[in-house]
């Protein structure tokens, strides 16, 4: 990728999804490619790895998740931008519990490029960003609920 191309390019984020016991079941699949059918976001990597009870950690072949006989992720096969490697992903398993296995995607989130590149146009540069997880969102409702209830 190119430094023009990255010029015009959105936000980009990775995800580490655990799966407890290997247990993939797909069922996130069809809700992923609607997001990149709709261009909202943008598939640069998509890999997966295996933690075995033994510590010890392997990359996965793209599979058929469901058990169905066809390949599920067929439509991201050799996503692979190189912005992932396999120390990235060695990374991505010190987080896994043993017996789990993960997908860890990056992505471009198409739907903030147009502003992103706007901004970088006109001398603006992030300095910083993070996430709120939903369960922290949902502590937070709750505990103002409570605070207003008493």
């Amino acid at each position: 990728m190119s430094v023009d191309e990255f010029s015009e390019m959105g936000p980009v984020d990775y995800l580490i999804l655990e799966f407890p016991g290997n247990r993939m079941t797909g069922e996130g699949l069809p809700l992923l490619l609607d997001l990149v059918d709709r261009h909202i976001i943008r598939v640069l990597d998509l890999s997966f790895v295996r933690k075995d009870e033994d510590g010890s950690v392997r990359a996965l072949k793209l599979a058929d998740m469901d058990g169905d006989g066809q390949l599920d992720l067929s439509v991201f096969e050799g996503a692979s931008s190189g912005l992932l490697g396999d120390d990235d992903l060695a990374e991505a398993a010190t987080v896994l519990e043993p017996g789990n296995s993960a997908g860890v995607i990056v992505y471009e989130n198409l739907w903030a490029a147009p502003l992103a590149t706007a901004l970088r146009r006109s001398g603006a540069r992030m300095v910083a960003n993070g996430r709120i997880p939903a369960e922290d969102l949902l502590l937070t409702l709750e505990a103002a609920e409570a605070r207003s209830a008493s």
